[in-house]
C-alpha cells in the first residue's frame, strides 16, 4: 500500500499505477521477492511511469525498461538511452515517412479520400512500422489527419 501511495504522491495517475502494479511488477516478482524487496523501488518506477505518461517512451517500451530494471541497478532515463526507446516525436522526422507511406500508396490514399475510413489504420500501420515503433502514436496519427484530412 505505502508503494502505491508514493506513486500517487508524486502525481502519477491512480489507473496507471494499479496496471503497472499489479500487472507488471508484480507479474515479474518470484522466489520470495516482495513488492518492499523488489529491485525497482517506488522512486524508480515514478520515474518510469512518468516518461509514460510525458510521451518520453510506450508503455511497450516501458515494459522492457521495467525487465532490465529488474535484473540490473540502472536510472529509468538511462536505460531508455542504452535500450534505445526513447519515442520519436519529432515533426519533421515523423511528416518525412507520412510522405514517403502516402507517395508510395497514391492509390490506398484515393480510397480514403472517396470514404474508405479503415485506409486511415492502415496508413498508421505503414509509419509505425517504418519508424520501427519509436514514432509516438498520437503524434503520427495527429499529423496524417493534418496530411490526407
Amino acid at each position: 500500500a505505502r508503494y502505491f501511495e508514493e506513486l500517487i504522491a508524486a502525481g502519477i495517475s491512480p489507473k496507471l499505477a494499479t496496471t503497472w502494479l499489479i500487472v507488471e511488477l508484480l507479474g515479474r516478482l518470484n522466489n520470495g521477492v516482495t513488492i518492499e524487496t523488489s529491485p525497482v523501488g517506488s522512486a524508480k518506477m515514478i520515474n518510469l511511469l512518468k516518461r509514460i505518461e510525458d510521451g518520453t517512451i510506450s508503455g511497450k517500451a516501458a515494459k522492457e525498461v521495467l525487465d532490465y530494471l529488474m535484473e540490473n541497478d540502472a536510472d529509468v532515463d538511462s536505460v531508455i538511452e542504452k535500450l534505445g526507446l526513447k519515442q520519436v516525436s519529432d515533426d519533421s522526422a515523423i511528416v518525412a515517412i507520412i510522405d514517403q507511406i502516402l507517395a508510395a500508396n497514391a492509390d490506398k490514399v484515393e480510397e480514403y479520400k472517396n470514404g474508405k475510413d479503415k485506409m486511415f489504420g492502415f496508413f498508421v500501420g505503414q509509419v509505425m512500422k517504418e519508424g520501427k515503433g519509436a514514432f509516438n502514436p498520437g503524434k503520427v496519427n495527429e499529423l496524417l489527419k493534418a496530411k490526407i484530412g
